[in-house]
C-alpha cells in the first residue's frame, strides 16, 4: 500500500485566531463605498480605518491599545471633500498617515503621539495632480518621504512628500483603469495591474516598462498582483468562468506561469499579503469569511497550500501589521485587523511552539523603520536596499523615528523651481541647523566647565 508523503514545513500547523470581544475596536461605522482597497492601515502605534461620513471623507486612528467600544463622537481626520479610498501609514515613521480621495486629492497627516483628541482637518502636506479620484497609495519601502499614487485618469505620480512636489508623471503607460501599483522590496521597481489585463514592471524613475504579460488570467474582473521572494510575481485573478485563481511568474520568463491554482467561485477580490521573512502569502477575500495561506517556495508547484482561518463575519477590508509589531514571545507570525460592518476584529497567525524562548528560525532579521536613501538622491538614481533589525530584543526594535520635514518655503511657492535650486536651499537650512545645534552645545559646555571651576575653588 502506497504512503503519501506530506510536505515538510515549520509552517503547516499555523493557526488563526479572532481575539475576544473586549480586544476589538467596536462601533465604528466602516466605509460603505465599494471600491477594492484594504479600507485599513495599521502600524506598531496605531490602527486607522476610513469610516462613513456625511459629506466629505474621514478616517478614524486609534492607539492599538484603545479596544472597546469606540464613542461616536471620537475625533476623525476630516479634511477631504469626497469619500477616502485608501490609506496608508509611511513605513519610515509611524505617525505619518496618506490618504487618497474622490476629491482626487492626495493629503499627508501627523497623527500626535497617543491619538487624536480633537478632528483633524489641515494636512501637513496637500498633494494635487491627479483630475479623477484617488484609489491606490503606497509609499516606497526605502528611499524617505517618496509615496507613489494612482488614480481612476490611469495616471501613475511619484512624489517628492517632503517639498510637495511631483517628480515623475506617468500617464501614457495604462490605457484603462490602474487595478494595483506596488514595489519590490528595494523600490528599484513597480508593478502594476491594469483593466486591459495587462501586468507591467515599470522603472521609477524613467516611467518605462521593463516587461510585460498580457492576460495573466483570462477573466475580465479585477486583478491583483504583488512582488514575493526572488523578485517573482503572484498575481490573483478570475478564471473565464469567473473561479477565482492565483499565479506565481518570472518576470524573466513572462511567457507561462510557474503555477496556476482555482481556488473557488466566490465572487470577492483577493488582496495578497506578503512576508518576506517567512515566505507565506495570505490571500483575504473581500465578503469572505476566511483568510487561506499558502507557502511560496523554489520547488513545483512553488505555491504550496497550508491552510485556512475562517471566522464567522464577512471581511470589508483587512489591515496587516508590520513584522516589528508582532509578539514575538508568543510565535506570532501575522496578525491582520480585519473590518466588519461595525466593527474591526485584530486575527492572529500562530506557530504553534512549546518553548517561550525567542524562535530565531522563525523570526530572520526584519525590514526595520529607517530608510536607507533620502528622496533627492532617491530620485537622482541612488537605490538603497532595506535596513534589517534584530526582533530578538522584544516588540520594538531600539531605532529611532525618522522625523518628518516638510520644506515649507517650497510648498508654498507657486512657482516651481529647478530641481538644484531647491535642493541648494535644502542644504543651507540643513547647515543652519547644524550651526544651531552647535551653539547650543557649546553653550552647554561652557556651562559644565564653569560649573567645575567653581566646585574646585
Amino acid at each position: 500500500m502506497s504512503r503519501k508523503v506530506v510536505r515538510s514545513s515549520k509552517f503547516r500547523h499555523v493557526f488563526g485566531q479572532g481575539l475576544k470581544a473586549d480586544q476589538c475596536y467596536d462601533d465604528i461605522r466602516i466605509s460603505q463605498m465599494t471600491w477594492d482597497s484594504n479600507f485599513c492601515t495599521v502600524n506598531p502605534k496605531f490602527v486607522a480605518m476610513i469610516v462613513d461620513a456625511s459629506g466629505g471623507g474621514s478616517f478614524i486612528v486609534l492607539p492599538l491599545s484603545k479596544t472597546g467600544r469606540i464613542d461616536m463622537s471620537y475625533p476623525t481626520v476630516c479634511g477631504h471633500t469626497g469619500p477616502v479610498l485608501d490609506i496608508e501609514f509611511c513605513p519610515h515613521n509611524d505617525n505619518i498617515i496618506a490618504s487618497g480621495s474622490e476629491d482626487c486629492s492626495v493629503m499627508i497627516w501627523e497623527i500626535p503621539e497617543g491619538g487624536l483628541t480633537s478632528p483633524l482637518s489641515e494636512p501637513v502636506v496637500k498633494l494635487e495632480g491627479h483630475s479623477k479620484r484617488v484609489g491606490i497609495l503606497s509609499w516606497h519601502p526605502t528611499a524617505h518621504n517618496v509615496l507613489m499614487t494612482a488614480g481612476c485618469d490611469n495616471v501613475l505620480i511619484l512624489w517628492n512628500v517632503a517639498r510637495g512636489q511631483e517628480m515623475v508623471r506617468m500617464d501614457t503607460v495604462h490605457p484603462d483603469l490602474i487595478y494595483s501599483a506596488c514595489w519590490n522590496r528595494d523600490g528599484s521597481q513597480i508593478l502594476t495591474a491594469c483593466k486591459d489585463k495587462t501586468l507591467r514592471v515599470l522603472d521609477p524613475r524613467k516611467g518605462t516598462v521593463i516587461t510585460e504579460k498580457e492576460k495573466p488570467h483570462e477573466g475580465s474582473r479585477p486583478v491583483r498582483a504583488l512582488f514575493v521572494s526572488d523578485n517573482k510575481i503572484l498575481s490573483t485573478g478570475f478564471s473565464r468562468m469567473s473561479e477565482r485563481q492565483v499565479a506565481l511568474w518570472d518576470p524573466n520568463q513572462f511567457g507561462e506561469a510557474l503555477t496556476l491554482q482555482e481556488l473557488d467561485t466566490s465572487s470577492g477580490v483577493l488582496l495578497p499579503f506578503f512576508d518576506p521573512d517567512t515566505g507565506i502569502v495570505f490571500l483575504c477575500g473581500k465578503g469572505d469569511t476566511s483568510i487561506r495561506y499558502f507557502e511560496i517556495t523554489d520547488e513545483a508547484p512553488f505555491v504550496h497550500y497550508l491552510s485556512m482561518y475562517s471566522g464567522k463575519e464577512s471581511q470589508k477590508g483587512m489591515g496587516y501589521m508590520p513584522k516589528r509589531g508582532l509578539e514575538v514571545n508568543k510565535c506570532e507570525i501575522a496578525r491582520f485587523y480585519k473590518l466588519h460592518d461595525r466593527k474591526c476584529e485584530p486575527v492572529v497567525m500562530t506557530v504553534p511552539r512549546k518553548s517561550d524562548l525567542f524562535q530565531e528560525d522563525l523570526y530572520p532579521n526584519t525590514i526595520g523603520p529607517e530608510p536607507s536613501v533620502e528622496a533627492d538622491d532617491w530620485f537622482d538614481g541612488k537605490d538603497g536596499q532595506p535596513i534589517m533589525i534584530s526582533l530578538k530584543d522584544g516588540i520594538a526594535a531600539p531605532t529611532k523615528t525618522k522625523e518628518f520635514k516638510v520644506n515649507k518655503t517650497l510648498l508654498k511657492s507657486t512657482t516651481v523651481c529647478a530641481r538644484d535650486q531647491g535642493n541648494r536651499g535644502g542644504e543651507i537650512e540643513s547647515l543652519r541647523n547644524e550651526v544651531k545645534q552647535l551653539r547650543e552645545a557649546l553653550e552647554a559646555l561652557t556651562k559644565t566647565v564653569n560649573d567645575l571651576q567653581l566646585q574646585q575653588q
